[in-house]
């Protein structure tokens, strides 16, 4: 592209790369380097004068690392008299951090956001915002793309019967979600109601119960955005997940974190269960419900479907020795060590390159992007 160049972040190389190779340029000369006293530095490799500048960073383990190194880069290219600076954040980190959780707690997301205007950042690029209202903690323009028309495509070429897959949300705040893929796929959706109370599961068809758990959600018992919601449990509760015994049998020992009591609004008898929430972080949540599904709700099989891949700690491991999840599916926003995605058999990685090259290409065009919205770039 004339007048434009692509920086890469140290975060996610690969993708950088990727998104190069599909705009037929390559990746800008910068050379990025951390001191002995852990100190960023970066130095711009060629001139940036009067050009359009993109530079492509995301979160990953050592997020804070990198967005030091982000907004040092950002600054270089401003000083240098860029003309202007696009961010590109597949995954937007602190996403999670969106709201006020306690009393006396931060916006990190929003304070997060302010530096990189204060950076001199000009416009914002990035997938799936955990909390679409994030959009309005910026200054500058924002671009939220998503995955959903990628993991739709990829779905109907690698999963058979997917006609008769029903698309499920592990709570109440992923159910707008979990509805538009359905809608993209023209299956059915159903969603799971956790109650911490009780540790019983039932399945439930109800449209009655859909409603209440809506308006429990309304009223703030649900936490809409957070992952770490009342359907995680730690690991030892979630191993003892696997032992419970089935209805008739006599009743196990009460365990010291009793499991939430789950109701499927639905009905996944014998289907495909597309698993769905925006990212995969902690796996017990998702682990608990496919163990619910299967075991309580008879599904046929149970894949887990989510845009951003963060798969903290020994997620990946989890998942991949647990019977009841069949596959997991993930976006290349961030990356995943490739060690882990040999020793994975479960792991599929869908490549939304593609969509944030033509998301550069057309907003260096003065393009609308509002076609990515809804089809695969």
């Amino acid at each position: 592209m004339k007048h434009a160049l692509i920086f890469s972040g140290s975060s996610h190389p690969e993708l950088t790369r990727l998104i190069c190779d599909r705009l037929g340029s390559h990746v800008a000369p910068a050379t990025l380097k951390r001191h002995k006293n852990h100190e960023s530095s970066v130095e711009l490799g060629m001139s940036v004068r009067d050009k359009d500048v993109y530079i492509v960073q995301s979160g990953s383990n050592l997020v804070n690392d990198h967005i030091m190194e982000l907004l040092i880069l950002i600054h270089a290219c401003q000083i240098a008299s860029a003309r202007k600076i696009t961010a590109v954040l597949p995954y937007f980190p602190y996403s999670k951090q969106s709201k006020k959780k306690k009393k006396r707690g931060p916006i990190t997301a929003k304070l997060l956001a302010n530096m990189l205007s204060v950076a001199g950042v000009d416009h914002v690029i990035t997938m799936d915002l955990h909390a679409s209202q994030m959009q309005g903690f910026f200054r500058n323009p924002v671009d939220n793309l998503y995955a959903e028309p990628s993991l739709a495509k990829w779905i109907t070429e690698h999963i058979p019967d997917y006609q008769d897959a029903v698309v499920v949300a592990k709570n109440a705040g992923g159910a707008k979600r979990v509805t538009s893929l359905a809608d993209c796929l023209h299956v059915e959706f159903a969603l799971i109601h956790a109650d911490g109370s009780s540790r019983n599961h039932i399945c439930r068809p109800s449209l009655e119960r859909f409603a209440s758990a809506l308006e429990l959600s309304s009223q703030g018992q649900v936490n809409l955005e957070s992952d770490d919601n009342v359907t995680d449990v730690d690991e030892e509760a979630a191993q003892r997940v696997e032992e419970v015994s089935e209805p008739s049998q006599p009743t196990p020992v009460e365990p010291e974190s009793p499991l939430p009591r789950m109701t499927l609004v639905g009905d996944v008898t014998d289907k495909l269960v597309l698993l769905m929430d925006d990212m995969v972080d902690s796996s017990n949540s998702f682990l608990n419900a496919a163990h619910f599904l299967k075991s309580q709700c008879r599904a046929k099989a149970v894949y887990i479907v989510a845009v951003h891949g963060i798969l903290s700690g020994e997620s990946l491991q989890n998942v991949q020795s647990c019977p009841d999840v069949d596959q997991i599916i993930v976006t290349n926003t961030l990356p995943i060590d490739e060690t882990a995605c040999l020793n994975s058999s479960k792991l599929k990685v869908v490549d939304v390159s593609n969509v944030f090259a033509e998301a550069i290409r057309r907003t260096h065009n003065g393009e609308s992007i509002s076609y990515l919205f809804q089809h695969v770039a």
